[in-house]
């Protein structure tokens, strides 16, 4: 027991450091005041592209979506792309960040905005998992899952060494009820 229990603190360590901090960032956010960067920029489909805009499709066309990331370095990777009559929509958000382009189908006017909310909105995103992607959610659920077994671990070797340690059952006892006072009367 005592070899599982400090294994899956081991591996959740740097994980469980990252959301204990990024939690208090949360609650405080408010109080963090951030700068956010913002970029913009303009430019012209060229014609031998155009073609390309006329029709509707799930995707970005790849060599539109080359020349986006050659004039607005950006990836399109993983970006929605809406359709309409007169424009082609990307929205490219990330975590800590968000960008669009939006391109005139009619006339090849392209414009772009990519803002960067800075470090902590990064680490902040993490924490949720928003616009993180599938592999940072499968981390996230695993991390949780071995948090889990780490507490639970943990509580099987107290209750093995509940019997030389008097204080160990009401000590838990006091953890659960805080949790469950301040959920029931003070979380609204």
């Amino acid at each position: 027991m005592h070899s599982w229990h400090w294994i899956s603190a081991a591996i959740c360590l740097a994980a469980l450091l990252l959301f204990c901090i990024t939690g208090i960032t949360l609650n405080h956010a408010g109080s963090i005041s951030a700068q956010p960067q913002v970029r913009t920029a303009t430019a012209q489909v060229p014609d031998a592209l155009r073609p390309y805009l006329g029709e509707h499709r799930d995707e970005v066309p790849p060599p539109i979506a080359d020349w986006i990331g050659k004039q607005f370095d950006l990836s399109t990777r993983d970006a929605s792309v809406e359709w309409s009559d007169e424009e082609l929509y990307l929205s490219v958000p990330g975590p800590g960040s968000d960008a669009w382009v939006s391109i005139d189908r009619i006339n090849g006017a392209a414009r772009f905005e990519a803002t960067d909310r800075g470090w902590i909105a990064y680490f902040n995103d993490l924490h949720k998992g928003r616009n993180t992607g599938l592999a940072w959610t499968v981390f996230i659920d695993v991390v949780a899952a071995a948090c889990v077994f780490f507490a639970l671990t943990g509580l099987v070797l107290l209750w093995i060494q509940a019997r030389q340690r008097t204080s160990t059952w009401p000590l838990v006892a006091s953890g659960c009820g805080i949790v469950v006072v301040l959920m029931i009367f003070l979380a609204h």
